[in-house]
């Protein structure tokens, strides 16, 4: 893809109420200038291991599926496509929740379940086509009125309730806690399911694009306007719109609609589209994946669309959303070792000595257990999810950073003993 279809494809994700409200509620929890803090650390952050994943996923053209083979083998691979579609899948559900709210208030004629419906209805045939052919099309249209609607947002608030200082004061009864914007960075860290999601667009841009997608588009930029111009605007807004009770993506979307009618609906479509694209289309991608390891090859993507929708529904009407966001926390902590491991291996020059530069993922070739990645994986995974559940709140704090150093240490430290049979099965020789 040249460099202009690619970027508006992937900067679907920069439009989400997601990033308004996260920004809100760490600035309302830890105050302001925490939250501002933690944003600017994962800016830089998200800018600089995603600048490494874009460059290796565009020299290799590997998908998360393929190159997860490599690290982990056949099976671990098939848990690493679980992870990466059912993560997808939450976020469409949530996202797509906030839609399906937008329209039922202002359609309150029409029910909540059949809202959700339209919204899955309309988001599956979305995806049907791929990357290259539509997606990029589409959002490149949406994302004017993406920015517009943000600067209305602002503007219309401004002059119904006025400008106040009030929003750089945020913070808890009893001031801003110690460490407050440790707090805030370590949220993200939560959201590293977005380092997967630059894999699997990265992939398809020309190498002579390489240095512009790894220091713009996917790159600090692009996570300026995402975390820092989105969240500046969110704690802005939740600091001057009133909002019926707690903060969230559903009390924020309501105070849209009240202060710009129509217009904030169609902001609020516009948003949630962009993102849903994306999460709809990385969704059905893996799921293709994950079921290519059970002999369903042969089934189409957009098959898996419809059934991505199907399961977005279902979760939809469930009203699960308590058990997602445990599930969450959860596969975040995997998805953070699942980082570790693979800049460890981009980093280490092993792998290539092993195979002569060449890299090994052919299904009938690769074992299906590799010892190398998968005890990196389980352990620093494992140390993660104790911290989590077990530690003490200030422990808890650094579980994804834990996960990250313990899983990075040990894959390198396996991959410096490596052998060849842990990745590629070893040849029957027979006379």
């Amino acid at each position: 893809m040249n460099k202009g279809s690619l970027s508006m494809a992937w900067w679907a994700i920069c439009s989400a109420m997601f990033w308004l409200v996260v920004a809100a509620t760490l600035a309302m929890n830890f105050g302001t200038i925490n939250a501002l803090i933690g944003l600017g650390l994962s800016v830089i952050t998200y800018g600089l291991i995603n600048a490494v994943i874009t460059r290796y996923a565009i020299k290799t053209g590997l998908s998360v599926a393929l190159f997860s083979r490599v690290l982990f083998g056949k099976v671990g691979a098939t848990l690493a496509t679980l992870i990466f579609f059912a993560t997808a899948i939450y976020y469409s559900v949530f996202e797509g929740s906030v839609i399906a709210v937008a329209i039922q208030a202002y359609f309150p004629s029409l029910s909540i379940e059949m809202a959700y419906l339209l919204v899955v209805m309309y988001s599956v045939p979305l995806v049907f086509g791929s990357v290259q052919t539509w997606l990029d099309k589409f959002n490149g249209i949406l994302l004017p009125f993406y920015i517009l609607g943000l600067i209305a947002a602002v503007a219309v608030s401004i002059n119904e309730y006025g400008y106040s200082n009030a929003w750089l004061e945020l913070g808890p009864e009893g001031g801003d806690p110690e460490n407050g914007w440790w707090n805030c960075f370590t949220y993200f860290m939560g959201v590293w399911i977005l380092m997967m999601y630059t894999w699997d667009y990265a992939r398809f841009g020309k190498e002579d694009d390489s240095g512009f997608h790894a220091k713009i588009n996917f790159g600090m930029p692009f996570y300026l306007f995402t975390f820092m111009v989105n969240g500046v605007v969110g704690i802005f807004l939740a600091a001057t719109i009133p909002t019926e009770g707690g903060l969230s993506e559903v009390s924020v979307v309501l105070a849209i609609l009240k202060l710009m009618g129509i217009w904030g609906l169609l902001f609020v479509w516009v948003s949630q589209t962009r993102i849903n694209t994306a999460n709809f289309y990385l969704a059905a991608e893996n799921m293709q994946a994950f079921f290519e390891r059970f002999g369903l090859s042969a089934v189409p993507r957009f098959v898996w669309a419809i059934a991505v929708g199907g399961v977005v529904y279902a979760l939809m009407l469930l009203n699960v959303f308590n058990f997602i966001l445990q599930a969450l926390a959860y596969q975040g902590i995997f998805v953070v070792a699942w980082v570790a491991i693979a800049l460890a291996h981009i980093f280490s020059p092993k792998y290539d000595q092993l195979f002569d530069g060449h890299i090994e993922c052919c299904p009938q070739r690769v074992t299906s257990f590799n010892p190398c990645g998968l005890i990196a994986w389980f352990s620093g995974a494992g140390l993660g999810i104790v911290l989590l559940n077990f530690a003490n709140p200030s422990l808890a704090l650094f579980a994804a950073p834990v996960t990250f150093l313990v899983s990075f240490c040990v894959y390198l430290m396996l991959l410096n003993s490596a052998k060849h049979h842990w990745f590629v099965k070893e040849e029957t020789v027979t006379n």
